[in-house]
């Protein structure tokens, strides 16, 4: 008889690093269920690579930030089927000075980074937990853990994305579900297209930008590894940035 295919759920999974992850778990024969926000183009263009892998993607178009939203997209679909991996990547970045940042800056990075969070594992949390199995991969950041001038809101909620996963770690694991964070450094993406590499190149020891796929490696491992033992751990993927 032929086994049934793993599922994983992709939060931000149609640019840059989530679409890395996807392409990487459905390359592992995972199907794919893919969420974004806007960007149709970029959507189906990411699907269309993951099926030429031999994998099913199933495409989901919402805003995180909206609880409801949320609930609508995602709700009936995991009363039935539950992802055996879900991973949150999902994030937007509005940087400024704290001096100068404005409201409107500061809430949208905060309820989409984070609130989005809570929205995602408010739907899909109870039937992992129903059925006893699942792995959790929280994608934060290098200032998440460290800081970053220009970048308070994000840092805070990448920051509070690593307090939640940890805590979340400590409340599931008896039910045999994994969770950890990811913590990616700087990474060549369309978000980091206008930084300064002649300022930031000198503080990275490897003396390079990361590349999506070097973040979607390790992504793949806390996935897909049958034999696991790593819970609640923060891993750095920074070319040493932040040591």
């Amino acid at each position: 008889m032929p086994t049934q295919k793993k599922l994983a759920l992709v939060i931000g999974g149609s640019r840059g690093i989530g679409k890395a992850i996807a392409l990487s778990l459905a390359a592992s024969g995972m199907d794919i269920w893919l969420t974004y926000h806007s960007n149709h183009g970029a959507a189906q263009e990411t699907k269309k690579e993951i099926e030429q892998l031999g994998s099913d993607c199933k495409l989901f178009s919402f805003d995180i930030a909206d609880f409801e939203a949320t609930k609508e997209a995602l709700g009936k679909i995991a009363d039935t089927t539950v992802p055996d991996c879900l991973v949150f990547n999902a994030g937007v970045a509005r940087d400024n000075l704290m001096v100068w940042m404005t409201k409107e800056e500061w809430d949208t990075v905060i309820s989409t980074n984070l609130d989005g969070f809570y929205n995602i594992m408010h739907v899909l949390l109870f039937p992992m937990l129903r059925e006893k199995r699942g792995r959790i991969v929280v994608i934060s950041s290098t200032s998440g853990q460290v800081g970053q001038a220009g970048q308070v809101n994000y840092s805070a909620s990448k920051a509070g994305l690593i307090g939640a996963a940890r805590a979340l770690a400590r409340e599931v694991g008896k039910k045999n579900i994994y969770v950890n964070v990811v913590s990616p450094g700087v990474i060549e993406t369309e978000m980091t297209a206008e930084l300064p590499k002649d300022k930031i190149l000198p503080l990275i020891p490897l003396g390079r930008f990361g590349r999506a796929e070097e973040v979607a490696s390790i992504v793949n491992f806390l996935c897909t590894q049958e034999n696991m033992y790593i819970h609640g751990q923060v891993i750095g993927v920074n070319g040493g940035l932040a040591i």
